[in-house]
């Protein structure tokens, strides 16, 4: 522990948001970085507690270090912290930038609101690793002569790609879309993850020897000359609106719009006018990560207004008493989309306990307007319309960002799935193999989940097909 009073003598610091109606005009990253020195005081507050909970299982899924390579980092030893760091953790600039840090929730100052800004370390050490030249390759010495297909190139995909090629494996990297990332590259915001940061990790894979091949929808056919394959096609099947008045243009499932979104930005330009918010009064269902994420592009696209309706009430705003510590605490978050919303337009976008009823078009069949009301829940335990609570809102763009419900179809009849009630792929009770040869790991295999997660479930499931070759040898 480097300075034993540090959290009491330093407060809190995050890294320095850009201000709102600055960052609305672009697409750049939201944060800037704290001062080198300012960043060491930070990883100072950190108590190196006798039993940390920021690495168990209710903090850092992957297991991270943390308290080492925050004393490290507080000692000015950067590389050692930096090393420390990689040990566990295969793509920290990701999880720096996106990971909802369950690593501070489940810190010991997190019940005074004073958490350790372990997520921010975390990324200034990678990023120090990458300006300071120590983030090379690193290539096997030896290969196995082994081969393994990996169908998807989202954290899970990725995740496995690289922990598989470090063994000694031959990897090669399936991914339908025109670059690799999946999620990484599509579903988030370039404000949240800016693309060159995927892009460079996926540089730096290649020259460890994993071979990426976009364009291919891989099926059964594409896997079978492997030794083993894994499927991380994470959970693409979104759930649906239940409103009258659908289908109807202008109503577009949040992964589609942010993707097509994230395409236009990469490619220096607006997306088309169907995918286009600007001038356009905007409502998206969903008050997640992926409805907060519309709110933020359908701002900085120029909408004319945004509303975003959430099913369930507003949570309180400090962690409720029957929620213990460390567990997760389900409390109000106000995240960068409803803070620009509240700059542009002076007020939070939500509307709590709020849902669609129906879809009004106009003549062409395109959405014009929608009629909103109030929910509570019925006997039965299911949200009910409130009567006389219904309000009619104008509406030219409907996002729908409800959450995914599995697996999608292409990919269940591709490879013969069987699904759970989840709709995540079935398999063997206690670990990710599907048949003989065949894994799952990431969304595909749990559900909805979070990147660090998914993370967490490749590297996992890359343990296995390591441990299945070397016993087929």
């Amino acid at each position: 522990m480097g300075k034993p009073m540090g959290f009491c003598e330093i407060a809190r610091r995050e890294n320095p948001w850009r201000p709102e109606e600055e960052r609305m005009g672009d697409f750049r990253a939201l944060h800037t970085a704290l001062p080198p020195e300012a960043r060491r005081e930070q990883a100072a507050r950190c108590m190196n507690c006798g039993v940390p909970f920021c690495q168990s299982d209710f903090g850092c899924p992957l297991h991270n270090r943390i308290p080492e390579w925050n004393d490290l980092l507080y000692r000015g030893e950067i590389r050692e912290a930096f090393e420390r760091l990689i040990h566990t953790a295969s793509f920290p600039e990701f999880t720096g930038r996106v990971c909802p840090a369950l690593c501070e929730k489940a810190c010991m100052l997190a019940e005074t609101d004073g958490a350790v800004t372990t997520r921010d370390d975390e990324l200034y050490l990678i990023e120090e690793g990458f300006r300071r030249g120590w983030m090379q390759p690193r290539i096997p010495r030896e290969r196995t002569g082994r081969s393994v297909a990996v169908v998807g190139s989202g954290p899970a995909g990725l995740a496995a790609a690289d922990l598989l090629n470090r063994m000694g494996h031959g990897v090669t990297v399936f991914e339908t879309a025109g670059r690799p990332g999946g999620l990484l590259m599509y579903g988030i915001p370039n404000m949240k993850l800016p693309k060159e940061i995927v892009e460079r990790r996926i540089r730096l894979m290649e020259a460890e020897g994993v071979r990426f091949c976009p364009n291919v929808r891989a099926d059964a056919e594409t896997i079978a000359p492997y030794d083993a394959a894994v499927l991380c096609a994470g959970a693409r099947k979104p759930r649906p609106l239940d409103a009258e008045g659908l289908p109807a243009g202008g109503v577009h499932f949040a992964v589609d719009y942010l993707s097509r979104a994230t395409q236009a930005v990469l490619a220096g330009g607006r997306p088309e006018a169907e995918f286009d918010a600007r001038g356009k009064h905007v409502v998206v269902v969903g008050g997640g990560d992926t409805g907060n994420d519309c709110v933020g592009t359908c701002l900085r696209q120029g909408c004319a207004s945004v509303v975003e309706l959430e099913l369930l009430p507003a949570p309180p705003e400090t962690r409720p008493a029957d929620t213990p510590w460390p567990q997760w605490p389900r409390t109000l978050r106000t995240d960068y989309g409803q803070i620009e919303c509240a700059a542009r337009y002076g007020a939070d976008p939500r509307r709590f306990e709020t849902t669609v009823q129906a879809v009004l078009r106009d003549g062409g069949g395109n959405v014009k307007a929608v009629r909103v009301a109030k929910v509570a829940r019925g006997a039965n335990g299911r949200f009910q319309p409130v009567e006389g609570t219904q309000d009619t809102l104008p509406c030219e763009m409907l996002l729908i960002a409800a959450g995914f419900l599995g697996c999608d179809e292409e990919n269940q009849n591709a490879f013969g799935l069987a699904l759970t009630p989840r709709g995540a792929a079935q398999t063997i009770a206690g670990t990710h193999r599907i048949a003989q040869n065949l894994f799952a790991a990431g969304d595909v295999r749990t559900g909805q989940s979070l990147v660090v997660r998914a993370i967490a479930d490749g590297r996992a499931a890359a343990g296995e097909v390591d441990a299945y070759l070397c016993a087929a040898r």
